[in-house]
């Protein structure tokens, strides 16, 4: 029962001329109703302000009409991190024209059971999984009990088969280190994400491809975590080689930003002394001093993309396992 003075079933099919069956059918948008009972049902819901009961659709095509997207990082990364904030963006965006609701998961590692546990029990309907690690392969087998789509390719030492949207970091990373190497810089060195990461494992390669088909040294590698600390602590140890560096691929705007602080620091110039360019055209790229050259990826789009397909999943539809993006260079002043 709805609440008093609350539109009910009853008076929209009393309204529309139509059974209570029939309303319920248009409701739940069953194919058996012809499109004039569809748009006289469609009128009375309009004119009385009825709304669904959500409860009841639940019952009726056991759905939830929930979605969770699910971030595997401390709270800390998550809120400090800009790509976590456009992706959401984008999910929210495409859900807000369906009747799925989105419900964020930030699941570090001591909770990624607990989050498991959650996922398989009935109380969404789907997942989309960001910020995905290696040494995390649970998730990938939530696939087998739940539509799962990644953000992101998902590293998996078994080559399992997941869906995800995501771009060519391998040829983006090529690039921008191209493009550091147009503007005359022959010494390029890198600081590259984590190797439990698809995003850390194919910058990496796409800046080793273009340094070596250059024929210049690949040997110029530090690893960070995406964070500007990690980015810092990568520049001090290529700076303490004591090997001359005229170029730096940073493989995100954070860690190229906690690079410039220690450059500074050394007393180097950018560009003058040593050209930086990244990955990630958020405000860590553009309020830097100078504004660097980086690798813009679609973030909003990647979270629409997302939402789309699991959506489609969701509704039994064969869809692509891969879909690619694409990504631009912006050009500042860093290179």
């Amino acid at each position: 029962m709805g609440l008093p003075g609350q539109p009910t079933l009853e008076m929209v099919a009393t309204e529309a001329g139509v059974s209570r069956s029939t309303v319920s059918r248009v409701v739940n948008d069953s194919p058996q109703v012809t499109p004039e009972a569809v748009a006289a049902v469609t009128a009375a819901i309009d004119k009385l302000g009825y709304v669904p009961n959500r409860a009841a659709r639940i019952l009726a095509s056991r759905r939830t009409f929930s979605i969770a997207l699910v971030i595997p990082e401390n709270t800390a990364k998550f809120f400090a991190d800009p790509y976590f904030a456009t992706v959401i963006q984008g999910v929210a965006m495409h859900l807000s024209s369906t009747e799925y609701t989105l419900s964020l998961l930030i699941a570090p590692e001591l909770d990624a059971e607990k989050t498991r546990r959650y996922l398989q029990a009935g109380n969404v309907d789907g997942a989309i999984i960001l910020s995905h690690h290696s040494d995390d392969r649970s998730y990938l087998l939530l696939a087998h009990s739940i539509p799962v789509v990644f953000g992101g390719r998902p590293v998996s030492p078994e080559g399992t088969v997941a869906s995800y949207v995501d771009v060519d970091n391998v040829e983006a990373a090529r690039a921008i280190t191209e493009h550091l190497l147009a503007h005359g810089r022959r010494k390029v060195a890198t600081i590259a994400g984590p190797l439990n990461m698809s995003a850390g494992i194919d910058r990496l390669l796409g800046w080793r491809e273009a340094v070596s088909d250059a024929g210049l040294d690949t040997s110029l590698v530090e690893h960070g975590d995406f964070t500007p600390a990690s980015g810092a602590a990568a520049m001090r140890r290529l700076l303490d080689r004591g090997v001359p560096i005229d170029g730096v691929f940073a493989a995100s705007a954070q860690m190229a930003s906690g690079a410039l602080t220690v450059l500074r620091e050394a007393g180097l110039n950018v560009p003058g002394d040593l050209g930086l360019v990244t990955f990630d055209d958020d405000y860590f790229a553009a309020s830097a001093v100078p504004p660097l050259t980086t690798v813009a990826q679609p973030s909003v789009e990647v979270g629409m993309r997302m939402a789309s397909v699991l959506l489609r999943i969701i509704d039994g539809e064969q869809v692509p396992a891969i879909t690619m993006l694409p990504t631009t260079i912006v050009e500042r002043t860093s290179a």
